[in-house]
Order: C-alpha cells, then structure tokens, then sequence
C-alpha cells in the first residue's frame, strides 16, 4: 500500500525544510497531492499538486517535479507548504500561541482533475515553533508588555527587539524562531494589546527605551549593545530608536520607511510628525482590493521633510531587506534614501539587498505568502505585492541574511551554528 514518508518523521520547526516522499505507488502513476493545516482560528488552508511516480513507484518531491494544474508547477521540495491559500478571502496565517505547533495534515489521492479519486494514503506531521530548551518568558516591568524568548543552554546571548507592524498586539512566533538560533529576542507590544494605548495616535519612544534598558540589564543578554529587528511600521520605530536611543549596535529592517509613519513620535522635547498621506492616490481594482503603494507623500519635499527621521545619529550598522514588489509602500526607495542619507552624514554604507518578486510581509521561511489581507488603517483590503514562489525564497534567504547580520555585529563571529536551511 502506498505510504506518505517524511523526514523529519513527525515534528520539525516551523521555518525547517520538509523532505516529502511517496513510496508503493504503481509505476508511473498519477497522483494529486494536498496538505491542509488549520490556524488557531479553525480557518483552513490548503495547496494540492498533480504528480506522476516514478517507474519504480516512488514520489520523491525533492527530485520529482510537479506537474501544470495545482498551487504549483515544476521542482519545488516545499511547494506545498508555501503554496498554502487561506480558503477565506483576506485571511493571512499568523501563530498566536508558539507553544503549540501547527498540525499539517498531507494526503495522497488518485488521479488528477477537478475532484481527484480515493485516498490511497495520508500523514500528519507537527510545525513547531519553540525548539526543546528554549524559553517563553512573560515580561510585565514597569510599562513594558513583552515576551522573552531565550535559547538552550547557558548564556549570555546577543540580544534583539523584535517589533512588527499595524497589526499591533503581541505577535511571537519570529521572536520565538529567532531565538532557536542562539539570541535572546524580547517580541515587544507597543500598543492594542493589554493596558497599552488602543490606537496608533501618538508613541513615546521613552516607552522603547524602558526596553533596551531591560535587554541591557539583563543577565542573560550578552552586552555591550543590542540588535532591533522591525517590519512595516515596526522598522521605522526601530530606525527611531536606533537614531534617538543608546545602547543599539545593529538594527535590520524588513520593508522599512525611513520616515515617521502613521502616528505622532515623541522623544524628551523632540516631535517628529508622521509623513503626510493622500487617499486620493489609493487605487481600488473592480474585486475591491486597494493598491495603497502611492499614498504616502515624498518625506523628501516640503513639510513631510520633517517626517524624515535623522538615522544619521544612530551609533548602529543598518541592514535594509527590500522586497522590490512590495506594494505598502516604496520599501527600496525609503532604503536608497536612507542609505544616501547616511553617506551624506559620514556614517558607513547600510547593507541593502533587494528581492525582486517579494511582496511587504516578508516573513520567517516558509509561511505562506499573503497577497491581500485588511488594513486596520484603510478599513479594506489591500494588496501587499510579491509573487509566491519568489517570494518565498526571498524569505528563506532574509532570515539567513538577517541572522548572519545580528551575528556578526553583536559577537563579532559568524554564526557557528547556522540553521539547518
């Protein structure tokens, strides 16, 4: 009877590679196969693709390609997980609990077509995100709302302020991913989460340095500064505490602007205004889905100047990720600006590198591509860029590039312990 072999058997990490192989087949038969996994909402996801044994039976995903009419086509190990599409429109898949892991759930079924035959055989396999040894730590000091996250084994570890976008609340799961590979990573909420504000109107940015005091005092952090990492709205807060904060040593920045987005930012006596937008440049496609890419003004002209932050004071190296399709807003242009910007100031040249193809919610690897989901401030759907497949690899290859970073500039080495990819 054909069976479903997998390797790792039974559990891997969430952003791990999964070898999928089918065994007992007959010679050169077709065969549709799907995965599915529910997020902790009950919402389903699903990929499925068309393949053809080999003659001796045997389906082995890493050497076989899959064939034109499913999620996907040609020689892609992970098709099937990364290919994964929300069956509800607008439905982006986030982990809330990263204790628990994502059950995948694979099935084997005869044929092709609309509705492939029977099941000739099926295997669940767990996607977790702690690995054995690392710890979720709960942090309620002072004003500060977070989670810590700390490898196995003794430390100090270089330490990290991870920081997402307008979603707001406590997401953990990069964090919590990040720290499997050695760093001690505080996921920081800063605002629609327990007793922090409800809306992005204004930010204190004393609020972010409680933070890096609490990383800098820790025992377990490794000093003498820390790394930030921050996405969308996240990585310009970043940009800001780099410019405004001591005690920062690298800050990495996925689709960043380089201006003050959304909310007023408060510093002491410094205000920094958010960058001025206009609707009217909002594009609406006929299905209903907005392309916000050109409404944002030029921070570069006028008043909106002043909603430049000045990253020139930061005392920290800067890497810049740029998914190149990115339709939130022009990521390569506010890293091109930023980086001319620090030229001009005497600093060293940030590291930029571009993906072509990769939308704005670059994630860890292997999470699905989201091309459209709600935006909590336009009220509607809107397209987030990138193409699948592209983007994908763009997200396998920024994680690599954004450990190697926060490796060299807070040790000083290499990673030694590279992740398995």
């Amino acid at each position: 009877a054909p069976s479903i072999r997998l390797s790792p058997a039974a559990r891997s990490l969430f952003d791990e590679p999964l070898a999928i192989a089918v065994q007992g087949l007959s010679p050169r038969q077709q065969v549709t196969l799907r995965t599915s996994l529910r997020d902790e909402t009950g919402q389903l996801f699903q990929a499925s693709a068309r393949y053809q044994a080999g003659d001796d039976g045997e389906l082995d995903l890493a050497r076989c390609p899959a064939l034109p009419g499913g999620s996907f086509s040609g020689l892609e190990p992970m098709g099937l997980l990364w290919a994964l599409q929300p069956q509800k429109p607008f439905w982006r898949l986030v982990k809330r609990d990263v204790q628990s892991p994502f059950l995948l759930q694979l099935e084997v079924l005869e044929g092709y077509g609309e509705s492939p035959g029977r099941l000739l055989a099926q295997a669940q396999h767990e996607r977790a995100f702690l690995r054995d040894g690392t710890r979720r730590v709960p942090v309620r000091e002072g004003r500060i709302r977070a989670t810590l996250f700390l490898p196995p084994g003794n430390g100090p570890f270089p330490g990290i302020i991870d920081l997402y976008g307008t979603g707001g609340g406590l997401p953990e799961y990069r964090a919590c991913l990040l720290a499997n590979y050695g760093f001690a990573v505080l996921a920081l909420a800063y605002y629609s989460y327990e007793d922090l504000p409800k809306e992005m109107k204004e930010f204190h940015l004393e609020y972010f340095e409680e933070a890096v005091n609490y990383m800098l005092q820790h025992t377990q952090v490794k000093g003498p500064g820390i790394g930030l990492l921050g996405i969308s709205k996240g990585g310009d807060l970043c940009t800001s505490m780099a410019s405004f904060l001591k005690g920062i040593t690298a800050t990495a920045l996925i689709n960043a602007s380089v201006a003050n987005v959304g909310a007023v930012l408060h510093y002491k006596d410094i205000t920094i205004p958010p960058l001025g937008f206009n609707l009217k440049r909002v594009k609406v496609s006929k299905s209903g889905i907005a392309d916000i890419v050109d409404a944002l003004n030029n921070p570069l002209e006028g008043p909106d100047q002043q909603s430049f932050i000045p990253l020139e004071k930061a005392e920290c190296r800067f890497l810049f990720i740029v998914g190149q399709d990115d339709h939130n807003w022009k990521s390569e242009f506010f890293a091109v600006e930023g980086s001319k910007r620090l030229q001009a100031h005497g600093k060293e040249k940030p590291e930029i590198i571009c993906y072509p193809g990769a939308g704005h919610y670059i994630e860890p690897p292997f999470f699905p591509m989201c091309a459209a989901s709600m935006h909590l401030l336009i009220g509607k759907p809107v397209t987030w860029g990138g193409q699948p497949k592209a983007h994908c690899e763009a997200q396998v290859d920024a994680w690599q590039q954004i450990q190697a970073f926060f490796h060299k500039h807070l040790t000083g080495k290499p990673p030694g312990t590279s992740s398995k990819l």
